[in-house]
């Protein structure tokens, strides 16, 4: 794997931070994606069978998804504005 070097050294860094590894964290990383990737689709294909999600049941979605985040122990990502 071969990876620009500012971005290889912003990784390393990172990962030093939370106490981690180079090849740790990037397995992470992968996964998170991967993960995400997968709800995307199932979102996709529930809204293709169902119809779109109302404002009220996204609200819901991200309020549960906030207490999970919370209960694991994961910081919500930020949104600016």
């Amino acid at each position: 794997m071969s990876l620009p070097p500012d971005l290889a050294q912003a990784i390393d860094e990172e990962a030093a931070r939370e106490g981690s590894t180079f090849s740790a964290w990037i397995a992470e990383t992968a996964a998170r994606r991967l993960k995400l990737d997968a709800a995307r689709r199932a979102i996709t294909e529930w809204e293709a069978e169902h119809g779109a999600f109302t404002a009220e049941e996204i609200t819901q979605g991200l309020t549960q998804a906030r207490a999970s985040l919370e209960l694991s122990g994961e910081e919500p990502q930020k949104r600016s504005a």
